[in-house]
């Protein structure tokens, strides 16, 4: 079973690089033969230069080291906002889940806000906050909490009702409820939701730089655009693409470490 089951990932994993090679393949054949104009689509070759260059890699060392700043700008400003998203949308979502009559009170207020995207806020937070950090922070923990916030009351609503009998049976308090049953039994549920507010994060991180130009990948990409310099534009979308494939791999290996008990 064990290798049957280890035959299937290493498939899909060389099904996942064929595929990543095949479209590299394919950029690299539009760009050369000319089918794209390079002003709107460089070579993979350029865009990795621009790459080395602006993370003060190449071989000269003489890079400018700008790209790397600004990817630290946003990875920080992703899993702050991650963060609290997390730790909000956890005390929130345990709060509301382990209480059915509150539920229902606050059920149709979460469906109505829930679907707002969080880039439609920014007009809003600018004029609350000013153009600051601290204004995309709000605006990033606010989209993020939201996967996280749903699936915690999900996994708390979904506990098996003969545990909640044990536990009154036990006495337990609230609190003791929500440790050590609650919170096991929604772990799951949290997990996903946090995998899921992660990528959040990272967009409406990007999304908020471009709009109230905060450092960042996303003022990166804005500045590379409107001066049509295309490989370095392309340099940063790729940076961005490695940043999501990495936190949700790394979210991915915690998850599975966390969830070891529940395996067979």
């Amino acid at each position: 079973m064990n290798n049957h089951r280890n035959d299937r990932l290493d498939l899909g994993w060389l099904g996942s690089v064929a595929v990543l090679l095949a479209l590299v393949a394919l950029w690299w054949v539009a760009s050369n033969a000319g089918w794209v104009s390079r002003v709107f689509l460089p070579t993979p070759q350029a865009t990795f230069a621009s790459l080395l260059e602006g993370l003060n890699l190449s071989s000269g060392n003489d890079g400018n080291g700008k790209l790397l700043a600004f990817t630290q700008a946003t990875v920080g400003r992703m899993v702050e906002g991650w963060l609290l998203a997390s730790l909000f949308g956890v005390l929130l979502g345990a709060a509301i889940g382990v209480s059915p009559a509150v539920r229902a009170w606050v059920q149709p207020t979460l469906e109505f806000i829930r679907p707002l995207p969080a880039s439609a806020l920014l007009p809003l937070a600018i004029s609350i906050f000013g153009l600051n950090p601290g204004m995309v922070l709000f605006v990033v923990a606010f989209g993020a909490m939201w996967p996280v916030l749903l699936a915690t009351v999900h996994g708390f609503a979904a506990v098996e009702p003969r545990l909640s009998e044990v536990a009154r049976c036990l006495q337990m308090s609230r609190a003791a409820y929500i440790w050590k049953m609650g919170l096991p039994n929604a772990m799951p549920d949290i997990l996903a939701g946090m995998r899921l507010a992660l990528t959040i994060a990272l967009i409406v991180a990007v999304v908020g730089e471009m709009i109230a130009s905060q450092s960042g990948l996303g003022q990166a990409i804005l500045l590379a655009a409107r001066a049509f310099r295309a490989s370095d534009l392309f340099a940063g979308i790729v940076l961005l693409g490695l940043i999501g494939f990495v936190s949700n791999a790394l979210l991915a290996l915690a998850e599975k470490r966390l969830l070891r008990w529940q395996q067979p």
